[in-house]
């Protein structure tokens, strides 16, 4: 007896209706199934407010006084926030090399520019942004109207980016030059970012949920450039999807929006305008019809109207370029490549994906074919035929080119994925819950910050979330109850 009363509280009666109201409101399906770790959060806030049990806990967060500022406090404790400066290094690069040189050109004769970070945690990423903007504009910037809004729904989290102060952890990919550049020291291990590129941003508590209902701010639109990057997975993948299309509507006309690299989606793509750019995808706004019409990175390399020239320290993204690693081969070592091939692997493998990119499959389908008689054992090859028939709703033909990629290289996480999407999309929920199982027992054997190969910067730890998401929301109704 004396054992069991000194054990943690077991989950009270009440917490099953507490935690439908978190996810409703929050929208964070990553709870899904994660009783444990939820309670453990909640009981700290029946701790500071004295109440017993989840019951009495809803009732004050339905209380129309006391509700709103608990929430706010309940919402710090379940949000989960991990930022650095200058995050995805081929984003910032595709930021600074083609999309914020053609809306600085195309927007020469209002010189107005608005940015929006949305899920930007403590700040990182709207700083990074007025750095960015900022190197680039140079001293133009002065007549340029610069807004960057960095949007959370964890006030605690907001409170420290309005702040800028930051620990080396934050800073842990800038060099030393780069840190004195963009910052000033604030103590021991502690750096505040400059005034110049402070005074281009500001924060506000913001729920994408809010999209969905209508309650977002009237002010939340007509968007250059929208980042809504490693926030999406946390959601149920149904509403990732209305998310997304609620965030393009809040673009102007040929804005740009970064997503994060979760997984590909066909449903982006066949919603915005996409372009396959050196190390990642971004989308536009537009209609479907208006694709081809979109200029190939070269053509987006554009010259500024008032060219600024840069500083001559090292920029962001030359440093980000200098630290990304090499792309790990994916094709098995048991699988050479034929001699007699007329491109190298990747270069085959760059036209295939910037062809699916560009919303042609058709064209990515017969170019796959063509570059598999050339590479037969190139895993990489049929996983991304596997993608491409997929999109093609030829699901026999994907599931084929899938277990292809996978026989090569038993190890390649991302075709067990997709993989086990597909068969769970078909309703085979068995074939399906074990192909992700695999894909995440593959990742559970990597360090959680390892790039997978083929996933366009998902880390392991990343991968493994996904996979929690995905296995619950497969599971039977009664069973997630």
């Amino acid at each position: 007896m004396a054992a069991r009363a000194s054990a943690a509280p077991l989950i009270d009666a009440g917490f099953p209706e507490l935690k439908s109201r978190i996810i409703e409101r929050t929208g964070h399906f990553y709870y899904q199934d994660k009783d444990d770790l939820l309670w453990e959060r909640v009981r700290k806030r029946l701790r500071a407010t004295g109440l017993p049990d989840s019951i009495q806990y809803l009732n004050l967060l339905n209380d129309a006084i006391s509700g709103p500022v608990e929430w706010g406090k309940l919402e710090t404790e379940i949000t989960i926030g991990e930022t650095f400066f200058f995050r995805y290094a081929e984003q910032f690069a595709a930021l600074r090399d083609t999309i914020l040189p053609e809306l600085i050109e195309r927007k020469s004769a209002t010189r107005r520019l608005r940015i929006w970070s949305a899920g930007c945690s403590t700040g990182a990423e709207p700083y990074s942004l007025a750095i960015l903007v900022n190197e680039i504009l140079g001293e133009s910037l002065e007549t340029w109207r610069v807004s960057i809004v960095g949007t959370d729904i964890n006030d605690s989290f907001l409170n420290l980016a309005r702040q800028a102060r930051f620990g080396k952890w934050a800073l842990r990919s800038m060099p030393a030059g780069e840190r004195e550049r963009y910052f000033l020291s604030a103590g021991k291990d502690q750096w505040q970012v400059r005034p110049q590129f402070r005074s281009l941003v500001r924060f506000e508590k913001h729920n994408l949920l809010s999209l969905l209902d209508g309650t977002s701010p009237l002010e939340f639109t007509d968007f250059d450039l929208i980042l809504c990057r490693n926030v999406l997975i946390y959601f149920h993948p149904d509403t990732v999807i209305r998310i997304v299309e609620a965030l393009r509507d809040r673009l102007a006309e040929r804005g740009w929006m970064l997503l994060g690299h979760a997984e590909p989606n066909p449903a982006f793509s066949a919603m915005m305008q996409t372009l396959n750019l050196p190390g990642t995808v971004a989308y536009r706004s537009g209609s479907k019809e208006e694709t081809s019409a979109i200029p190939s990175f070269e053509q987006l390399k554009l010259p500024l109207r008032d060219p600024a020239p840069l500083l001559p320290a090292p920029k962001p993204v030359e440093r980000a370029k200098r630290q990304v690693p090499p792309r790990p081969a994916t094709i098995s070592p048991k699988a050479p490549l034929s001699p007699a091939a007329p491109q190298a692997p990747d270069a085959l493998l760059d036209e295939v994906k910037a062809q699916a990119n560009s919303g042609d499959f058709a064209a990515a389908d017969a170019l796959c074919r063509k570059a598999l008689a050339v590479q037969p054992l190139n895993a990489s090859l049929h996983f991304y035929h596997g993608l491409i028939l997929q999109a093609l709703r030829r699901p026999d033909e994907a599931e084929n080119s899938f277990l292809k990629s996978i026989y090569l290289d038993k190890s390649f996480a991302m075709a067990h994925y997709h993989l086990g999407l597909l068969l769970l999309a078909e309703r085979r929920s068995g074939p399906g819950r074990r192909a992700l199982t695999n894909a995440a027992r593959i990742a559970a054997a990597m360090p959680d910050d390892r790039l997978l190969d083929e996933a366009d910067g998902l880390t392991a730890l990343e991968l493994r979330n996904l996979v929690r998401i995905h296995l619950e929301a497969a599971m039977p109704s009664k069973r997630r109850r």
